[in-house]
């Protein structure tokens, strides 16, 4: 007897006030995916856009973390109809998608995550049918969270039309690009107080409007910050970040602190 994945687990949860303590894949790495989806992050995102992941490592990856029972997220390459309806059919509950600045690039990119009559996504559910069951098709519509990228200033300054689309569940920043746009040097720490202003400003527009809010992050504490904020969703940095840290500052205590001792101990003499 087959057992099927839960489905809409993201959705419920930020409809219920969750916050979303959200990890994210970069390498095309199935076991680090798996690992990572069970570390106790509530959500995991695999990125297609920045990341160094193709679409078939993506599916791989995403059938690595399914015994953990985490929802997944993909951060599409671009808004195209292609890699969203695929990602959807491989079974992500969600989308993330990049530089959407006004709302005729809202409304074209929500479209491709719904069945019609509410948008044009092809049927074709391969593996979500599988995983999620016969029901799919007339949950997705319902189950799927569609997050607009803002990370331009064209686009903070269109937020209220990209907010108006009845198909955009959510708006997800990202600091490093709308630092960029608004003149400074990117960095996912924002301390620019422009910047700063508007990220603010995104995030009480999108809740005024009772819509799902995230943002990524350069560290756990960063997260906690965000969420505390009111943020439903904060990223902690990425996997390959995270991963170069952690290796960076052990082997700065390998050569460093027999070596400091040493010095320590000669020098009291």
């Amino acid at each position: 007897m087959s057992t099927l994945s839960p489905f809409g687990q993201l959705r419920k949860g930020l409809d219920a006030g969750k916050k979303f303590v959200n990890g994210f894949c970069s390498a095309p790495s199935p076991i680090m995916a798996e690992f990572l989806a069970r570390q106790g992050f509530d959500s995991i995102t695999i990125d297609l856009q920045h990341g160094l992941i193709d679409y078939q490592t993506a599916l791989t990856m995403l059938q690595a973390m399914a015994g953990a029972g985490v929802p997944a997220i993909c951060r599409v390459p671009w808004n195209d109809p292609i890699p969203v309806m695929k990602a959807l059919d491989a079974g992500f509950e969600a989308i993330i998608c990049p530089m959407i600045n006004n709302r005729d690039e809202a409304e074209k990119f929500s479209s491709y995550a719904r069945y019609a009559p509410r948008g044009v996504r092809s049927f074709g559910p391969t593996r979500s049918l599988n995983v999620f069951g016969p029901s799919y098709s007339q949950v997705a519509n319902d189950q799927i969270v569609t997050f607009a990228m803002i990370e331009t200033e064209a686009a903070v300054n269109n937020l209220d039309d990209i907010l108006a689309v009845p198909e955009i569940d959510g708006i997800y920043i990202g600091p490093a690009d709308l630092t960029l746009s608004m003149g400074f040097t990117p960095s996912i720490v924002v301390t620019e107080p422009k910047v700063i202003k508007a990220i603010e400003h995104v995030r009480s527009a999108t809740k005024q409007k009772n819509k799902f809010v995230g943002i990524h992050c350069g560290s756990g504490a960063a997260v906690s910050e965000m969420l505390g904020q009111g943020f439903d969703l904060a990223t902690i940095s990425t996997d390959i970040r995270i991963f170069v840290a952690a290796v960076q500052q052990e082997i700065k205590a390998a050569r460093t602190t027999p070596r400091q001792q040493a010095v320590d101990t000669a020098s009291a003499y």
